[in-house]
């Protein structure tokens, strides 16, 4: 049902794309394997180059990782810096508070000991050791407000800018912190996108390694059983890959061309297996025993290039043949009207048939059809 000189055919049934694999020889089946082969060794190479990237990546990561650590904990000690000058900055503010009355009391001291001139003050000492205390103590209080007060804007101008040189280092280290968490992020992102990428070969080579198992499976049936004119054992007429499992059977099909995919190896006649050419050609050939029959093209070219008789006449035996459709279609008669088949009488007009991939699906089947307008080859 399919033209024969194609080496790939798309067939469609319904919504179901079938692709069928290319007709081969032993020699043809190897030059895949090998290529096949040669892929894996690429991919297995571009894999191994991307398992050293992959590894540079991890190890990027782990040392952005370290350095994320690093710099989180310098962030908390530096956290940790503004609490504890926070703390001296609320002690020194108390400091200030007390020294702030301090100051107010010697204040008050000077303003009440400066309300006295030196001649009053000499005059009210009862003596000049007297005089000499009060002198003193003046000068002293004017000389402690002055070193409180320095004292106090220097702790003040201390603390400021230590908290200001804190914050600075804080913002510098949140910002490397970010930076390399961002940078930590791309490089995870690009280790990903390389495990995608070896996935993908992973997934390639076991997909050529099921493809190079099914070529040397379809190389050793080749190799056993040969191609073209040379015809396996028949089979006992059941199960098979090309058993609809309906019990009808595979028709005495060649198991080894049975069992192999479709359209897979060359069968008598130099069809593709599992076609219904290939079944149709088998049969009359193998079965009825016209081992003379040559014919080519696809099916409903066959009344064609028959070089047997062709008429419009039903015989047990015969191939019937379809003309319409794209390819055609051929059948083997093995009851005509009139005759029991499998304890039914074929109805007039009817003929039962022996046939393959009727649906495009490399199985056999046995069907009853109204043949007006087939072909018979005797």
């Amino acid at each position: 049902m399919k033209k024969i000189n194609l080496s790939f055919a798309i067939l469609a049934l319904g919504a179901l794309f079938i692709i069928a694999v290319p007709i081969a020889s032993a020699d043809n089946l190897q030059q895949q394997i090998n290529d096949l082969q040669n892929k894996n060794q690429a991919a297995q190479s571009n894999l191994d180059s991307l398992q050293v990237q992959a590894t540079s990546y991890q190890n990027a990561i782990s040392i952005l990782q370290s350095q994320i650590n690093a710099a989180q904990a310098a962030i908390n000690a530096s956290q940790q810096s503004i609490i504890n000058l926070q703390v001296k900055i609320d002690k020194a503010q108390t400091n200030l508070d007390y020294q702030k009355k301090v100051l107010a009391s010697d204040v008050k001291a000077i303003y009440l000991s400066g309300s006295v001139n030196t001649i009053e003050m000499l005059a009210s000492s009862s003596n000049l050791s007297v005089f000499v205390d009060r002198a003193t103590y003046q000068k002293a209080v004017e000389g402690k407000i002055q070193t409180t007060l320095n004292q106090i804007a220097t702790l003040q101008n201390q603390l400021n800018t230590q908290k200001d040189q804190v914050q600075q280092t804080l913002i510098v280290e949140k910002t490397q912190n970010d930076q390399l968490a961002s940078d930590q992020q791309k490089q995870q992102s690009m280790l990903g996108y390389n495990q995608g990428q070896q996935d993908k070969y992973n997934q390639d080579i076991s997909t050529n390694k099921d493809k190079i198992a099914t070529l040397r499976t379809q190389q050793a049936i080749l190799n056993s059983v040969g191609s073209g004119n040379i015809i396996p054992p028949n089979t006992s007429g059941s199960g098979g890959a090309c058993d609809a499992g309906q019990g009808q059977g595979n028709g005495g099909y060649p198991m080894l061309w049975c069992d192999a995919p479709e359209d897979s190896v060359t069968t008598s006649g130099y069809f593709p297996n599992r076609e219904c050419t290939s079944f149709a050609y088998w049969y009359f050939t193998s079965v009825e025993g016209h081992r003379d029959f040559t014919v080519t093209g696809d099916a409903k070219y066959w009344i064609d290039y028959s070089n047997h008789p062709v008429d419009q006449t039903p015989q047990d035996g015969a191939i019937a043949v379809k003309t319409s459709g794209q390819w055609g279609h051929v059948m083997i008669v093995v009851a005509v009207p009139g005759e029991t088949y499998a304890g039914s009488v074929v109805p007039s007009g009817y003929i039962d048939t022996f046939e393959m991939n009727t649906y495009l699906d490399g199985k056999f089947y046995v069907k009853q059809r109204p043949y007006s307008g087939y072909y018979f080859i005797h």
